[in-house]
């Protein structure tokens, strides 16, 4: 695979009995993508009322293309095929076929910021995983438990299934699936105060993608790194890490990761004092977002933004970034959130 070497997702699909297609570079396999991603999915979703061999090729294309819901493009149409084939695997009682859909489901929910369904479809999808004998769910589903802990702040189990998906990936020889175990892991880390530990293991994240010769996964890794320094404090290191991994991720078509970059960079300035900078980066991460990322994004972002306009005495838009914030907020029962931004609009009116 050009764009994952070191990648083993190749051989947990469903064999075909077509050779496909040949890219000589990155650029146009990605290319030849984002153009025919429409009828890819409008393909995929068509086998909803299969059985058998076709059923199981359908999902698993959605596995193979599961970077466009990541660039935030083609969110709603692989939502739509996604749900529609996990109904279809169940109504065949195709166990396997439904493990995969149920992982490809849980990625959906997480990227929209649905957590509670994200956890639920993956704990299923490891569960029918064990039954099948399935790898393939065992890993990407176990990581993607760990990444909706860490939104949950469930910490503790959060390391408990990143450490399960890091020994899945390793045992499959999936060096990918292995860096973006640690990346989380790093998070974990950086989130409960082991912040020396939490920077090394993002290091040891981003030599691996370094090593592969990755393309925008790297920029994962620059952005899990950037992440981590910012837990240790090391503020202009981590601005530099995430603008290194906004350029990779804008040459490579991926605009939700574009805005979310944005955004971390925003959350840095603000709290180097820069808060024009992180007012301007807030303001760009919410215009590139636009109709394509969660509402709970946009709700962390309205934070921000507020925080950055309140210090720059511009108090009337802080407090309608802040009421924005808290409708997002209390519209997706994020209590915790809710209760945050309250705390701010109070004193804002005192």
């Amino acid at each position: 695979m050009l764009e994952r070497p070191g990648d083993q997702l190749l051989k947990h699909l469903t064999p075909t009995r077509h050779p496909g297609l040949a890219f000589t570079d990155r650029t146009a396999g990605a290319d030849w993508l984002h153009t025919e991603a429409g009828c890819m999915l409008a393909c995929a979703r068509r086998h909803a009322a299969d059985t058998g061999e076709p059923l199981r090729k359908a999902v698993d294309l959605l596995q193979a293309l599961n970077d466009l819901i990541e660039s935030g493009t083609y969110s709603r149409m692989y939502a739509t095929a996604a749900t529609d084939l996990l109904a279809a695997t169940r109504t065949a009682g195709d166990a396997r076929a439904e493990g995969r859909a149920r992982t490809v489901l849980a990625h959906v929910h997480s990227l929209a910021g649905r957590f509670t369904a994200a956890d639920e479809e993956a704990a299923e999808a490891v569960r029918l995983a064990h039954e099948c004998g399935d790898v393939l769910p065992l890993c990407i589903a176990s990581n993607f438990r760990a990444i909706v802990g860490i939104y949950q702040q469930r910490y503790e189990e959060a390391e408990t299934y990143c450490v399960q998906a890091l020994n899945s990936f390793r045992n499959d020889g999936n060096h990918n699936g292995a860096a973006s175990a640690l990346s989380n892991l790093s998070r974990i880390h950086g989130h409960t105060g082991r912040t020396e530990s939490a920077v090394r293991l993002a290091e040891e994240s981003l030599d691996i993608y370094r090593d592969l010769n990755v393309s925008w996964r790297l920029a994962n890794g620059r952005y899990a790194y950037g992440m981590a320094l910012a837990s240790a404090e090391q503020h202009e290191r981590a601005l530099a890490q995430f603008s290194e991994a906004l350029s990779i991720f804008r040459s490579n078509r991926q605009r939700m990761w574009e805005g979310w970059s944005l955004y971390r960079m925003a959350e840095i300035h603000h709290a180097m004092g820069d808060h024009a900078q992180g007012a301007s980066h807030a303001e760009q991460a919410l215009a590139r977002l636009r109709g394509i990322s969660g509402e709970w994004r946009r709700g962390d972002i309205l934070a921000v933004l507020g925080h950055c306009l309140d210090r720059l005495g511009q108090r009337e838009r802080a407090y309608a970034c802040w009421t924005d914030a808290l409708s997002v907020f209390e519209q997706l029962g994020y209590e915790k959130e809710a209760a945050a931004v309250r705390g701010l609009l109070r004193l804002a009116k005192a």
